[in-house]
């Protein structure tokens, strides 16, 4: 992608799944990639993994629902490398109804899925408005776009993901700072299989996800990473606000 090359970016929940595979995208990309993620010892992994095919990249600990936390990891990042791009990724839910959801539960999901890309943008973007612009993706999901039964909270933080991407879209333009959303579908991800054990039949639900797919397959990690690394090149540079599915067709949404 044009204009990646030598770029700093931040992925967070980079350990695993989804934000594994954008940060090693990224790295074959030329970018200097910083993994975010609270399992310290996958995020070294991935980092380890980047650096032995060649690329550039360090591995943080850090609890992204921690503000305090999260402005250490950021200012360190900026400090060693700069920050030209941030990767919204990390995420986490079960399928649980509404109704059988507790407070604590909504606490979790919320901060995980809301609070926690708040803190990074809180403390990311006074930097990137200092270095003359930067690209920002947030990973939401198809669940809110189009909701999903037993995922009501998760699917509300995705779409305040987008509506927060529209809003500071618009408040960041003139700084030159481009705010766009990736939306997966149901994707084979630790994270997934996390789902699938909360359920009575997961290989029934799975084939349910699959025949909804007009693909007629669930996501893997790897076809994320194209529509990511796009939105962070220059080759978006006049995109701003705008939300894609990668998801097999499971939304259209015009």
């Amino acid at each position: 992608m044009r204009g990646l090359e030598g770029k700093s970016a931040i992925v967070t929940g980079g350990g695993r799944g989804i934000g594994a595979a954008i940060a090693k995208r990224f790295g074959t990309e030329g970018v200097n990639v910083a993994v975010f993620d609270i399992d310290g010892e996958t995020a070294e992994g991935v980092a380890t993994q980047i650096t032995d095919a060649g690329g550039h990249a360090q591995a943080t600990k850090v609890d992204l629902t921690d503000y305090d936390a999260v402005t250490a990891a950021v200012a360190s990042t900026h400090a060693n490398h700069g920050i030209d791009i941030v990767v919204n990724n990390a995420g986490w839910d079960q399928f649980i109804p509404f109704v059988d959801t507790t407070p604590e539960f909504w606490d979790k999901v919320i901060d995980i899925n809301y609070r926690a890309p708040l803190n990074m943008l809180h403390t990311t973007l006074p930097l990137l408005i200092a270095n003359g612009g930067g690209r920002v993706v947030n990973i939401a999901s198809d669940a809110g776009r189009g909701g999903s039964s037993g995922e009501a909270v998760y699917s509300g933080c995705k779409a305040g993901l987008m509506a927060l991407a529209k809003s500071l879209a618009r408040e960041h333009s003139r700084h030159n700072i481009t705010f766009n959303v990736v939306c997966p579908g149901p994707t084979e991800t630790p994270l997934f299989d996390g789902f699938m054990q909360d359920v009575s039949n997961p290989e029934k639900l799975r084939e349910a996800f699959r025949r909804s797919i007009p693909m007629s397959r669930l996501g893997e990690p790897d076809d994320l990473p194209g529509a990511v690394a796009f939105f962070a090149s220059e080759d978006a540079s006049y995109i701003t606000g705008q939300v894609i599915s990668v998801s097999g067709g499971l939304t259209m949404i015009g």
